[in-house]
């Protein structure tokens, strides 16, 4: 059955976008167009038509990356919970996937996506600005939640997820170099609910 234009393009987009994953996972900066074509059996024209520049292809590689996991989260945090449960059921989330056949390699997509970031400041803002969008979405599952007898406003929620955020990225290392060892869906849990409770306290509209 032949394949409308659509549907190549959308296999071109996975093809480019799955081979960037391999490759800037395993070199990094040092990743070339080139060979990032080649192995999705494609050309860099390819590349420019359907993301405009190799920068381009990274933040597509990044919302690509990140999608799928916020999607999961929304499934995973009960609606009707209140906040610190919803909090412990992202965290366990968490924690879960530091078990999955991809950690490892996802760990070294964001290490490496960090280091090119840090060397070209062009990149690094338009990560920043597609990181904060997925952030706004997980901060919207947050507000309204009960907690403290009150609900959470917009502003707590940012400022949670912006300490969730930074308390996960860092337990997942720890999960995978060996560094936490006992840190397992309790610790991410507990630990969790407990940076929110401080969080809140001396966040926006905190006590």
């Amino acid at each position: 059955m032949r394949k409308t234009r659509a549907e190549t393009k959308e296999r071109n987009r996975r093809a480019l976008l799955d081979a960037a994953f391999q490759l800037v996972a395993r070199d990094g900066y040092r990743a070339r167009l080139e060979d990032i074509a080649a192995n999705a059996d494609l050309t860099t024209g390819a590349v420019y038509s359907l993301f405009g520049s190799k920068d381009g292809l990274l933040m597509a590689l990044v919302e690509d990356y990140l999608r799928p996991h916020y999607a999961e989260i929304e499934q995973t945090v009960p609606r009707e919970a209140d906040l610190l449960a919803a909090v412990g059921a992202f965290a366990r989330y968490y924690r879960r996937s530091c078990d999955t056949p991809e950690a490892r390699s996802d760990l070294a997509l964001q290490i490496t996506l960090l280091d090119m970031a840090l060397h070209d400041p062009g990149l690094g803002a338009q990560l920043a600005q597609t990181i904060q969008a997925q952030e706004r979405r997980l901060a919207a599952l947050f507000t309204g939640r009960a907690h403290g007898g009150g609900s959470v406003t917009p502003g707590q929620a940012q400022w949670l997820v912006t300490a969730l955020r930074a308390l996960f990225v860092g337990l997942t290392q720890g999960v995978l170099l060996d560094l936490a060892p006992g840190a397992d869906e309790q610790y991410f849990a507990d630990t969790a609910r407990a940076l929110a409770v401080g969080a809140l306290s001396g966040g926006p509209g905190g006590g």
